[in-house]
């Protein structure tokens, strides 16, 4: 069974075409998760899709701008005769802005001149509808670029997955630090980040070969991510035999105990290796904390944890060693 859930923006100062849409939209949203229902148990659903719909409204072209950046809708539906700032002006500037530029518009209007058409094109709508529409019509459409936006969501997901362990890649680690690194900043909050590498893997690749090396990798990786609690921390393949870790809201006490626990825990795992027998893999562990200002950027923090994870390379492997920033 599959699910799809959207929020729409209705942009339009007609209280009508607001009820007429929801009521379109909360009718399809009922009738497929009823086409999914009888088909549980019966066998394959043949794409069939539960579309989940959260209908947001404004009914100008200012409440629209507002709503489109704290709201973050997948789709605007955006009318273009409304009084004060119409829908051209209002799609123009959604985008010219970074935050909505890639949100699609399609335009349901009473304006059915092909220029007022082409004009909506030419300034970034995906689609024109023209009122009174027909529901069949209108539905599929909007159904379309939904499924544009679920695409683009999958394509998205997997561009920050590493392919082999299956948790987030180099690149989402970045952009998730990033983030937490300024929401650190802002509330002068500390935050660690925990360098984690697999001791002698080369020799265990050798050993084993490169098939139970993997099993290596996958297994450490969900080992870690199973020994973090709280939904901001995140951890991620680093590349190669390592990881890394952060952990928002964190003082380095806090991140040493998190990082002793993924070590004791993956110490405690066995994998296979070859000839079918069991051995233990061990990790080093780097850990450092700050607390952000001007004078420390978040590179600063990372190269700290890297040399604190050497520091416990060097003082024998299998142990935990931190920096203070």
């Amino acid at each position: 069974m599959a699910f799809a859930g959207f929020k729409i923006l209705v942009v339009d100062d007609s209280p009508l075409i607001h009820a007429a849409l929801g009521r379109m939209l909360e009718q399809d949203q009922y009738e497929s998760g009823q086409a999914l229902s009888d088909l549980a148990g019966t066998g394959p659903d043949d794409g069939v899709i539960a579309w989940r719909y959260t209908v947001l409204s404004a009914t100008s072209g200012e409440e629209a701008l507002a709503k489109a950046v704290t709201d973050r809708p997948d789709l605007i539906l955006l009318d273009i005769i409304m009084p004060g700032m119409d829908g051209f002006l209002v799609l123009t500037l959604l985008k010219e802005s970074s935050t909505t530029r890639s949100t699609p518009v399609i335009i349901i209007s009473g304006l059915s001149d092909e220029a007022d058409e082409e004009k909506g094109f030419s300034l970034g709508a995906v689609d024109f509808i023209t009122k009174p529409f027909k529901k069949a019509i209108a539905l599929a459409r909007i159904k379309t670029h939904l499924r544009i936006v679920e695409q683009m969501r999958i394509i998205e997901q997997l561009s920050m997955q590493d392919t082999l362990t299956g948790i987030p890649n180099r690149r989402r680690f970045d952009s998730h630090f990033a983030m937490e690194w300024s929401r650190s900043k802002r509330e002068r909050t500390p935050i660690s980040v925990l360098m984690v590498d697999v001791d002698h893997f080369k020799n265990f690749n050798d050993t084993h070969g490169h098939q139970q090396g993997d099993v290596v990798l996958k297994t450490v990786a969900a080992t870690i991510v199973s020994s973090l609690k709280r939904p901001a921390d995140l951890a991620a393949r680093w590349g190669g035999e390592e990881f890394a870790v952060v952990l928002p809201n964190t003082p380095l006490d806090g991140a040493v105990h998190v990082a002793e626990q993924i070590r004791a825990a993956v110490e405690g795992v066995r994998v296979p290796g070859a000839s079918s027998q069991e051995i233990s893999v061990t990790i080093s562990v780097g850990v450092a904390s700050a607390t952000p200002d001007s004078a420390h950027t978040g590179e600063d923090l990372i190269r700290q944890a890297d040399a604190a994870m050497y520091e416990a390379k060097s003082a024998g492997r299998n142990r935990v060693r931190s920096s203070s920033g």
